[in-house]
């Protein structure tokens, strides 16, 4: 498996948007805390989040390339269970059921980064440190919660035994923690 070192130059390799970056630094921190909450191996997780997106500006994120050609770029570079959650955290790209706990972990953990993001830029003045789980949950509810945020894909939380509110508590914790790089 490569090093996190390995992996960010990887990602900065094939991914130039900064927002991207920032969702995957934020997916990194997640991922991480998931897997420690699961006790799973937090460095192939953190990894993973930080290279679940590493095709989205060569596919122009289209749902039935994104996931495969990442597969291509990471072929030998990843764990094969790793390599699946990759492609597997965009259901749309396989049309496949996910059916492992990284395959539901990764698609959770990269999607609520998203809607917690949302959240700050709906309120600009608010940085991550002042969300509360409650509103990230509250906003969850919402039809229309945020842009390109499937709120199945963050239920996918539930599917691996940790409840939404208490995972939208470690998500946000999570985050507080990359804040910084993230800028918010």
């Amino acid at each position: 498996m490569i090093s996190r070192q390995e992996a960010i130059q990887l990602l900065k390799e094939n991914v130039k948007s900064e927002n991207m970056l920032k969702h995957s630094y934020a997916s990194e921190a997640v991922l991480r805390a998931m897997a420690k909450y699961l006790e799973e191996n937090e460095d192939e997780w953190g990894i993973a989040g930080l290279l679940h997106d590493i095709d989205v500006e060569i596919t122009n994120a289209d749902p039935k390339k994104h996931g495969p050609a990442a597969a291509n770029i990471l072929k030998n570079k990843v764990t094969d269970e790793m390599l699946d959650a990759i492609v597997m955290h965009n259901e749309m790209a396989t049309g496949l059921e996910r059916t492992t706990v990284f395959q539901h972990a990764l698609a959770a953990g990269e999607t609520i980064t998203g809607l917690i993001t949302a959240v700050t830029l709906v309120y600009p003045d608010k940085k991550i440190a002042s969300i509360k789980t409650k509103s990230v949950t509250k906003r969850m509810k919402q039809k229309a919660f945020a842009a390109s945020v499937k709120r199945e894909n963050i239920l996918e939380c539930e599917k691996i035994g940790i409840p939404i509110n208490e995972f939208a508590e470690l998500s946000i914790n999570a985050m507080k923690g990359v804040s910084e790089v993230l800028g918010l």
